[in-house]
């Protein structure tokens, strides 16, 4: 039998600690580029497609367009879920729109011509934080799809010109606690979102007050925590970029 990996509890981490985190490069084999992300127990594969041509509201204008797609594989979760065949829910267009912005804002124009990046986000496993990891690992798959554009002659340079990364924080049991799993998120007094770039500003940030509300000091205290936590993230995605993909993982 395999052996099962099971995620430390969040008695084994400190509240400003995140879970462990693992980037893998190139995972899908014909993808211009990809990303298995993992945030503990939450794995995120994301794949980056390039298309020639762009949305029709687009056409003629020679930029180019960079979106996002999410979906949850049905025994992703603890119990089965249907498959989204005929119309997304309310959550899924959400979270596909938010990564579609993250991706976005780590571009300052779309003139590279009118080719379309498709970025599809599928959680293999979900134990809270899906989109965040989403995001974070959607970031190196799109990174890598417009280095490949490069190295192909389709565009002359990268018009990538920042990262971004994301990480859920709550207050739970009155503490602020960070990179929130499932049994955390369920228990959340206020869940946020935080997506940052890597030049140190925000991208987004989603806060709820779910049983209740939360002071300026609370909010003060959730987006610093917010941000070391991304910084961390940051500069695994720049360790991870820094090292040579293999040919085998490229198309």
């Amino acid at each position: 039998m395999p052996e099962i990996s099971i995620p430390r509890a969040r008695t084994e981490r400190t509240n400003d600690a995140l879970r462990a985190v693992t980037l893998e490069r190139g995972a899908v084999r014909y993808a211009e580029g990809s990303c298995l992300v993992s945030f503990g127990g939450t794995r995120v594969l994301c794949a980056a497609s390039v298309e020639a041509g762009v949305p029709g509201w687009k056409k003629g204008s020679g930029e180019g367009w960079v979106t996002a797609e999410y979906a949850m594989l049905p025994r992703a979760t603890r119990t089965r879920s249907s498959r989204e065949r005929q119309q997304l829910g309310g959550r899924t267009q959400e979270i596909q729109r938010l990564i579609g912005r993250s991706v976005r804002a780590m571009l300052d124009d779309f003139h590279f011509g009118e080719f379309t990046i498709k970025v599809d986000c599928d959680v293999l496993q979900a134990d809270g934080g899906t989109r965040t990891a989403a995001i974070t690992g959607a970031c190196v798959a799109v990174h890598d799809a417009f280095a490949w554009m490069v190295s192909t002659g389709r565009i002359i340079s990268s018009p990538v010109k920042r990262r971004v990364a994301a990480i859920s924080v709550g207050v739970v049991d009155g503490e602020v606690r960070l990179d929130l799993d499932y049994e955390e998120d369920v228990r959340a007094a206020v869940d946020m979102n935080v997506v940052m770039s890597s030049e140190g500003r925000f991208v987004e940030v989603q806060g709820t007050g779910e049983h209740g509300t939360f002071s300026r000091e609370e909010l003060d205290a959730l987006l610093r925590s917010a941000v070391s936590g991304i910084e961390t993230l940051l500069a695994e995605q720049s360790r991870i970029l820094g090292q040579a993909l293999s040919v085998e993982s490229r198309r």
